[in-house]
């Protein structure tokens, strides 16, 4: 695993983890860390997104690399 698709790993994993505590606990961690009305959260968002774009062409080349 290369050091991006690392990266893109936990990236994608703390965004899940914040969606389990607004799922279970109706708390945004990322907006209390940075602000709800900071852009900074904007971007935290964007990120977690691109990196899961990102997972979905890993996830696949691995599927066609086993095949």
């Amino acid at each position: 695993m290369t050091t991006l698709q690392k990266v893109c790993l936990a990236v994608t994993i703390i965004g899940g983890i914040n969606w389990g505590l607004i799922g279970l606990l109706d708390f945004n961690l990322v907006e209390a860390l940075f602000g709800a009305e900071s852009v900074i959260p904007r971007i935290v968002y964007s990120l977690v997104g691109l990196t899961s774009l990102i997972n979905i062409g890993i996830l696949l080349m691995d599927l066609d690399m086993h095949d």
